[in-house]
């Protein structure tokens, strides 16, 4: 998963001008690729990296170069928020980070035919938008019917992906329930950061978040004790390019065009993301890391992206110039 904006203010305070559609077409298509492709990105830096540690790393990286990047854009005040600001902030970057990405790092970690494999931990954190719905309707929203019939296809897209096959290809179940649960994290935390005062600014709330969860993600990586024994020298090349990755494309220039494109593009275009990640996902995973794709993850995988493209093209969420738009889909965590 990757940081959501909380806030789809313009990054520099004042109307955005018209766009050419071959710039959004653009942005559209990193934050297509760079985020589809962060969930391999998770598999390849956890094969010799302590999996919670390097989520650690690569927000707080993160969160030094966008924080550096708005001081010198912005001035001394770039990153000034209230107490309650940056308590909400906090707040959503431990959902959001800790517990939404923390758990989808930790299924796609570990020994072959226990890890989750990449593709299948994208569809299933492709349930948030409908998890989001269901908070929604708990809070008092009323969703339309056709919604609702979305979040019931999605869910049993999910059924048919995590059904035991009793096969060697089976979807392992402990870490299929792990992205579940980092699913519904994420799910509350975007949740929240629509209904709490959060910064202003879309790129300020996601440094404290960032800042927030790899706080949180260190803290739980010492108590499970990754760091025991542990050497740096032990990491392989591709471990740490793959880190590097998560960093910049996932982190930074996928989230840059994303926050680009809420002020530029219509919203229902926008959240189209929302079921073209997982595809992604699972393409580059079968390509590149030879990871099975069978009847039972193309039906579950197919079955949910319908459930989310029903619920994003019957949404359509009016767009806001000072908060995320409520309801929108909030983004695959993507990672």
């Amino acid at each position: 998963m990757s940081s959501r904006p909380t806030s789809a203010t313009p990054a520099l305070d004042r109307p955005a001008a018209p766009a050419r559609p071959a710039l959004i077409w653009t942005a559209l298509v990193l934050v297509y690729v760079l985020w589809g492709s962060t969930y391999l990105g998770i598999r390849v830096a956890v094969e010799s990296l302590p999996p919670l540690t390097s989520a650690a790393l690569r927000f707080a990286a993160a969160a030094a170069v966008l924080a550096l990047v708005l001081r010198l854009r912005r001035g001394p005040g770039a990153l000034r928020v209230d107490r309650r600001q940056l308590g909400s902030a906090a707040l959503v970057g431990v959902l959001l980070l800790a517990g939404g990405n923390g758990l989808v790092v930790l299924a796609e970690s570990g020994p072959e035919g226990t890890a989750l494999p990449s593709g299948i931990a994208a569809l299933l954190v492709a349930t948030v938008p409908l998890l989001v719905v269901l908070l929604r309707t708990g809070g008092g929203d009323r969703p339309r019917p056709w919604t609702f019939a979305g979040v019931a296809l999605g869910f049993v897209g999910l059924v048919l992906l995590v059904l035991p096959s009793g096969g060697s290809t089976s979807v392992p179940l402990v870490g299929a329930l792990t992205v579940v649960a980092g699913a519904v994290s994420w799910s509350v935390g975007s949740y929240l950061s629509n209904r709490i005062r959060m910064p202003d600014n879309p790129f300020v709330a996601t440094v404290y978040e960032m800042v927030a969860g790899a706080a949180a993600l260190a803290v739980i990586a010492t108590v499970r004790g990754e760091l025991n024994g542990f050497s740096p020298a032990e990491v392989t090349g591709r471990s740490w390019a793959a880190l590097a990755y998560l960093m910049v494309a996932g982190s930074l220039v996928a989230f840059t065009a994303y926050v680009w494109l809420l002020a530029h593009a219509p919203i229902s275009l926008v959240s189209t993301y929302a079921y073209v990640n997982p595809a992604v996902a699972v393409a580059l995973g079968a390509l590149l890391a030879a990871e099975p794709v069978t009847a039972q993850v193309l039906l579950g995988g197919a079955v949910i992206v319908a459930g989310v493209a029903v619920v994003v093209s019957t949404e359509r969420p009016r767009r806001s110039a000072a908060r995320a738009v409520d309801g929108a889909p909030p983004e695959p965590a993507r990672r």
